[in-house]
């Protein structure tokens, strides 16, 4: 028998002189030439076809044999190779890009999510392999990271399918996404009347919508979701399985006839109606239209619209919303809410909006815009027309975009009647406490602050508050890191054994980590109650399940009276609890974000409120020296009594008169902060100074921003953590220095130890200043100026010391815009390089990393 393809006559055609005949082979009909066979062969007979011509008729066995041959040939020149891809490639699309790869290719095998990651067996021409390979790696969907590839040859199998097959579970060892905004397809459905989707407030796709706070485990697939009670109708079904289709394996796929349902409740009780609302006289409870309306959404916006607060359920919880510009609902927001004079982000239809709002630089937009949606923290027009109540005493508003498609139909549609067009949206908690993401709970706990609640039911499986960020020098700065970035891993600089680290006890993440890769919580708070506690322990528990890190070790920060340290004690076991200095973490937070290696050294500047010195001393204005396993401090601020505690924390009027003191200024009745100091609190803060009794040193540039915020007479009593220092940081990007000059320190070297940053000759200049009537902007813009003089004397006199020009600056007194971007010009100015967080963080939301990388060590 001749080497050939078998294949069967189907006619011998006509025209051609009986030399060609139409045969069918492996399934296809084409022509071939006959001519070569001594006698032409009948419709039905076998024949072995060679470069296009008939050479040989044969019987069906013959024709089975010819095709056995074949394939044990074909397998030898086929390839096939498994791919095992990890990082962020479930719940983005990977698998139906996978699929479609594939066909383009002409591969066989099959794709599945597995605990691993995703997992392919692609068989097929050795180039067509080889150029799915690259096609893994670099042509990924968009909201995919790969982190690596690995490649293992398997023997051939045959066959023409490629298929999408189960999830394997196991322990989880890859990424799962956090939560994006509905992407640009989805809402073009959401406002065409034509699409069956139409105003359809769950609508997702592959590209877009809830991911991280509806998995309950990985793999990946929607019975490890809250969407889990929601089995697809026949139309989603159909979607979900047409690799052509943009819903190809989208697990949180739904429409309106099988997806979550929108619910309206009001509240039962007696509310506050603001004096100045449409319908001031009437309570909610009475309000029975709105109630009775087919749409929530609508009966919504008009309960927005006439002055209510309503409890809005998101993505990671409870918002409590309202009309941004009704004074008297804001301010109702706020004494129910028990906030005090933070202010209150909002929420605003589109980009048009925001600039009616805000100034807006190009990257400032991409930022705003950009799938993760985080509340961006941005310069605010005059005149904009919002309550004052939103934001008070600050020249920075707070803006975010819609990033579900509930969101977008608040605000309404074209076709919809008016509403507000901003909305304050804040965390659905009382100051201090969790994000409420129960519905039950939010009944309860929700009751004092709201008119109303717009709920639905699909579960949340994680609490995750809104990102706050910001642009500076260049690059962003995340002031919170939730939801649109949790639970994204950072790469390591070093390997490392499983680890947990608690993080500090103000605004407060956890953190796992393993090998190459650490992964960073959500925001979880301060914490200072029970239930924020309750919260590190199901966030903790929940980050491990996902990422399958089992930790053989614990890390806390070394301060003896914290929180977080105590709950690490309780849950170790038998596992060790490692202890970690807090500025040490800032530093080495910074560091391990920009990857250095182990054993590089750098210049640290830890600028914070509150952190436990090795001395036991309060540090917070602190040079360091360090790498990974350990710093030595060469530069602090100068100690100064910090009396009371907390209550120096509250009242930034007893840190001035402490700041006073020390440097022999007369607490003079003109200035600011005696004159706000009852005359028997100054007795006993006098007697406290004198004594040192009831007081602790403190090197805290955090609390000296709020001792000059009280001499300035810009802030005495803090309602919230650093707002001194946020309101003075406000009034003095408003003035420039002056023609006298920015203040300076005093230095006092030490040569057997570090050496000390003295402000009493600038304390005693600004008592001067403020005396002579300076106004608050000028001295605010000069103290600021003096600090990131003050940065650069200290990296020069420690570069001198060292040899070092690698700078990083951490600590919360870094979320300082103005601070910020003077000391990065300063110190590039005099051939530093400088590293400022990125990923992470500068205040304690980031020091888990550096947990993470000094308790490895």
């Amino acid at each position: 028998m001749c080497l050939g393809i078998p294949g069967q006559v189907v006619r011998v055609l006509d025209g051609y002189a009986g030399q060609v005949a139409v045969v069918e082979v492996a399934g296809a009909s084409r022509s071939v030439n006959i001519g070569m066979l001594d006698t032409p062969p009948e419709p039905g007979a076998w024949v072995l076809i060679h470069l296009g011509f008939a050479v040989e008729i044969i019987d069906a066995a013959g024709a089975e044999k010819a095709m056995a041959g074949l394939e044990l040939l074909g397998r030898a020149r086929r390839l096939r190779r498994r791919f095992t891809v990890s990082g962020l490639v479930q719940g983005v699309g990977f698998r139906p890009f996978a699929y479609a790869a594939a066909a383009e290719l002409a591969l066989s095998g099959s794709v599945a999510n597995t605990a691993d990651g995703v997992v392919i067996e692609a068989e097929g021409d050795p180039d067509a392999v080889d150029e799915y390979g690259r096609r893994l790696r670099h042509d990924a969907p968009p909201l995919a990271m790969v982190l690596a590839v690995a490649e293992e040859e398997v023997p051939a199998r045959g066959g023409t399918g490629f298929t999408i097959e189960d999830s394997r579970g196991g322990p989880a060892r890859t990424l799962a996404s956090p939560d994006v905004a509905t992407c640009e397809d989805c809402l073009r459905e959401l406002r065409d009347p034509a699409d069956r989707r139409y105003r359809h407030p769950f609508l997702t796709c592959t590209n877009c919508g809830p991911r991280f706070t509806i998995i309950t485990s990985l793999p990946y697939d929607r019975s490890r979701t809250t969407m889990a009670g929601f089995p697809m109708c026949d139309a989603c079904r159909a979607e979900y399985e047409d690799p052509a289709d943009r819903r190809f394996h989208a697990q949180p796929i739904a429409c309106p006839a099988c997806g979550p349902r929108l619910t309206l409740s009001l509240a039962s009780g007696p509310r506050h109606s603001p004096a100045d609302a449409p319908d001031s006289q009437l309570s909610p409870v009475d309000a029975a239209g709105p109630l009775a309306s087919a749409d929530p959404v609508r009966a919504t916006r008009e309960l927005l619209a006439a002055g209510r607060i309503v409890a809005v359920k998101g993505l990671g919880g409870y918002h409590l919303a309202c009309d941004a510009r009704n004074p008297s609902a804001v301010a109702e927001l706020r004494r129910r809410k028990q906030r005090g004079g933070k202010p209150f982000a909002v929420m605003v239809s589109d980009l048009d909006a925001a600039r009616r709002l805000v100034t807006l630089t190009a990257d400032e937009e991409r930022l705003l815009t950009g799938i993760r949606r985080p509340i961006v923290l941005l310069p605010r027009l005059a005149g904009a027309g919002l309550a004052a109540e939103v934001a008070p005493d600050t020249p920075d508003l707070g803006v975010m975009l819609p990033y579900t498609p509930l969101h977008v139909l608040l605000f309404g549609l074209p076709d919809d009647p008016p509403g507000p067009d901003v909305l304050v949206m804040t965390s659905g908690n009382l100051s201090g406490e969790p994000i409420v993401t129960d519905d039950d709970e939010a009944r309860e706990r929700l009751a004092p602050l709201v008119d109303a609640w717009l709920g639905h039911d699909r579960p949340i499986r994680v609490p995750c508050d809104d990102s706050v960020s910001r642009h500076v020098a260049g690059a962003e700065l995340p002031i919170r890191r939730s939801r649109g970035y949790a639970p994204l891993p950072i790469v390591l600089p070093f390997e490392v054994a499983p680890v947990l680290a608690v993080g500090a006890d103000l605004k407060n993440t956890c953190a796992v980590a393993s090998g190459r890769y650490a992964w960073v919580s959500q925001h979880i708070g301060d914490m200072d109650n029970l239930a924020t506690i309750d919260t590190l322990a199901a966030t903790s528990a929940h980050l491990t399940e996902l990422t399958g890190v089992r930790p053989s070790a614990l890390v806390a920060d070394r301060h003896p009276g914290y929180r977080s340290g105590e709950w690490a004690r309780r849950h170790a076991g038998e596992r060790p609890v490692r202890l970690v200095q807090h500025h040490h973490a800032h530093i080495a937070s910074v560091m391990a974000e920009h990857g250095l290696e182990p054993g590089e050294q750098v210049i640290g500047v830890a600028f914070d409120g509150t952190g436990y010195g090795t001395d036991g001393a309060v540090w917070g204005g602190e040079v360091l020296t360090c790498d990974y396993k350990s710093f030595t401090r060469v530069g602090h601020l100068a100690y100064v009594p910090l009396a009371g505690g907390d209550a120096g924390v509250r009242r930034p009027y007893r840190m001035a008169l402490a700041h006073l003191r020390s440097a022999g200024v007369p607490w003079h009745r003109g200035l600011p902060p005696v004159a706000a100091c009852p005359a028997a609190e100054r007795d006993v803060l006098d007697r406290q100074l004198k004594t040192g009794v009831g007081c602790v040193p403190t090197s805290s540039m955090g609390r000296l921003f709020d001792a000059v915020a009280a001499l300035a007479g810009v802030r005495q009593v803090a309602e919230y953590e650093a707002e001194a220092a946020l309101v003075l940081e406000g009034v003095a990007r408003t003035a420039p220095v002056g023609p006298d000059g920015s203040y300076v320190f005093g230095m006092k070297p030490d040569h057997d130890g570090p050496f000390r940053a003295d402000p009493s000759p600038m304390i005693r200049r600004i008592a001067a200043d403020v005396l002579a009537g300076v106004p608050a902007a000028v001295v605010g813009a000069r103290f600021h100026a003096a600090v990131a003089a003050l940065i650069t004397e200290m990296a020069v006199r420690s570069r001198d010391r060292t040899g070092l020009d690698v700078v990083v600056l951490g600590g919360g007194v870094f979320q300082n815009t103005l601070l910020v971007s003077s000391a990065t010009r300063l110190l590039r100015d005099r051939d530093f390089t400088v590293l400022t967080p990125r990923l992470l963080p500068p205040n304690d939301g980031g020091i888990a990393l550096g947990q993470i990388v000094i308790g490895s060590m």
